[in-house]
């Protein structure tokens, strides 16, 4: 089977990006912030992109680049013989699917507060309408369903086109309406009266705010944004490897998607915080920040319907366009396994994710009584994608490109400084062979510590 290739270097990185970008930066990043300090999180939350994600970035594009294959192939193409590094490969496609499981849902919901607040829907509702409003939402199975389906739909027929035709074709629309939307509303954002004081908050550090929120806390709640903000450690960003050609080194590539990624992540806090100054409202309203706070925001705005609609519509880009790469990243793994053509494996991946996605969507409603390990069906699939798999996928991914008698750091400096850009420099090698992996393993362990206390 002949490897497809992207048709531009822009193309690459808006879907390397458009995977990053999801959710995570454009609902959780602003909330996160706001309840760990506002601009001291967001200083420590740079650096930690710098000496945590991106290193990993360029090591997962390295080994999609060299093998030409999905992650479910590529340990076979470069590990030594009767090696065992294969089965994350597995453990990748098993993390891609688990994902979609409960992030068609939450994709949904963005879809579905677009479709209502361009219709209206909020107009004239008070604080505890549309609290209620939300509710409603999550236990109306039959709606709920019908946006699950419809975002797995999106994502299947995307995919059932060529790469370059199907994928990067509408990525690039995607991604381009995304970034003018959210600058848009960022800039009215800033205009409002009592604007200044949610930039205050939100990009000037304050050592008293960061010593109220608890020093250890911020750190913590940084790296771990800094780290799952990329998607890292399922193949994610391997797969966009596999499709990019040998013309430039890849850490300077993995910059540029973290720098657009990032720059999503703030552009939604300058878009949220100046708005909750403006309007008195708290930062640290924590997960209802956008479907229960917003909405009564959008209300009292001049033009609010207009402004809340176009936010959703940029919410619901974010999420399909990680929708779109994960969705690919499947259909890849499972043309390597089984060779069948890329029409046939989308539609059934479709199917399969269709009815995978169906507990998750049942679990507010007939299925809430079902707890694993405490959680409900959709925060046990979010503990096992983001607790166990990034991390442990990416201290796998270190481990293999810097380890001798696995790929080694010789052959992941090669493949990364194939072409032109920023070079992988030797000096790094000390520090990627031995604090980046105490770091991931460091976040393995409090993750899951603070989970279980």
């Amino acid at each position: 089977m002949q490897r497809e290739h992207l048709g531009s270097r822009l193309g690459f990185i808006l879907l390397s990006a458009g995977c990053a970008i999801g959710i995570g930066n454009v609902w959780k990043f602003p909330y996160i912030a706001g309840q760990n300090g506002g601009g001291i999180f967001v200083l420590i939350y740079l650096v930690f992109m710098v000496i945590l994600g991106l290193p990993v970035m360029t090591m997962e594009f390295s080994l999609g680049r060299a093998s030409q294959k999905s992650p479910v192939r590529m340990y076979q193409e470069l590990q030594p013989k009767g090696a065992g590094w294969h089965l994350h490969g597995i453990a990748c496609l098993v993390g891609n699917i688990v994902l979609m499981m409960c992030y068609a849902s939450l994709s949904g919901w963005m879809i579905q507060y677009f479709v209502d607040m361009a219709r209206g829907l909020f107009v004239g509702m008070d604080k505890v309408a549309i609290e209620n409003q939300f509710s409603a939402m999550t236990t109306n199975t039959g709606t709920m369903a019908f946006y699950t389906l419809l975002t797995v739909a999106l994502g299947a027929v995307v995919c059932s086109f060529s790469l370059q035709k199907g994928l990067e074709r509408v990525t690039k629309v995607l991604m381009t309406a995304l970034l003018l939307i959210m600058v848009g509303l960022a800039v009215f954002s800033c205009t409002l009266d009592g604007a200044a004081e949610g930039l205050k908050f939100y990009l000037l550090p304050s050592w008293e705010r960061f010593m109220a929120a608890g020093p250890f806390r911020v750190i913590v709640a940084a790296m771990n944004q800094a780290f799952f903000s990329l998607s890292l450690g399922i193949g994610s960003m391997a797969i966009f490897g596999s499709y990019l050609s040998k013309d430039r080194r890849l850490l300077g590539e993995a910059l540029n998607v973290g720098l657009l990624d990032t720059f999503v992540a703030v552009t939604a806090g300058l878009i949220i915080f100046p708005a909750c100054f403006a309007h008195g409202v708290q930062p640290d309203s924590g997960p209802g920040l956008v479907f229960m706070t917003l909405p009564n925001i959008f209300n009292a705005m001049p033009g609010g319907r207009l402004l809340g609609s176009l936010f959703f519509l940029f919410m619901s880009f974010a999420a399909l366009s990680t929708v779109f790469a994960v969705v690919e990243n499947i259909v890849a793994c499972l043309r390597d396994l089984t060779g069948w053509g890329r029409k046939k494996t989308a539609a059934i991946t479709g199917v399969g994710l269709g009815i995978l996605a169906m507990p998750c969507v049942l679990g507010f409603t007939v299925l809430s009584h079902v707890k694993i390990i405490g959680l409900s069906i959709m925060d046990f699939e979010d503990f096992l994608v983001n607790n166990l798999l990034l991390p442990m996928g990416s201290l796998v991914v270190v481990l293999f490109c810097v380890i001798k008698k696995a790929w080694g750091w010789d052959a992941f400096e090669q493949e990364a400084n194939t072409g032109k850009g920023l070079k992988v420099r030797r000096w790094m090698k000390g520090y990627m062979t031995w604090v980046l992996p105490a770091l991931i393993a460091a976040l393995l362990v409090i993750g899951l510590y603070d989970f279980f206390k």
